[in-house]
């Protein structure tokens, strides 16, 4: 599954890098916590998080990541939209809980992947 049909599954709005939507999807992680998500996502993997400042693109862009999906109607803050278009990194805003999110990305054949 790419970014932009992830993206229409979790009711999404693409807020950054449209160009990049295309890209396949690898799995998945969901964290609030930049260092926890540096240390244990993956590359290719959609991320699902609250965060929406400049440093959220920074730890996507560390880890090659697929995608960032705000949650709870979040928008990025405009450098943090600014400097995902620049790098190429998917924003996708959803109404839905991380809860739901999570739910459907599984539901979809998203999973998380093992670190050890």
């Amino acid at each position: 599954m790419n970014v932009a049909e992830a993206a229409k599954k979790i009711e999404g709005i693409l807020m950054a890098a449209r160009s990049s939507v295309e890209r396949e999807i690898q799995g998945g992680y969901a964290s609030d916590l930049l260092s926890d998500v540096m240390g244990n996502s993956r590359e290719g993997d959609i991320w699902v998080t609250m965060q929406k400042h400049v440093n959220v693109v920074a730890v996507a862009q560390l880890n090659n990541l697929a995608a960032i999906v705000l949650v709870n109607g979040r928008t990025p803050e405009s450098d943090t939209a600014v400097r995902a278009e620049e790098i190429g990194i998917p924003i996708i805003s959803t109404p839905l809980q991380a809860f739901d999110v999570i739910g459907i990305l599984y539901s979809l054949g998203i999973r998380g992947r093992r670190t050890v």
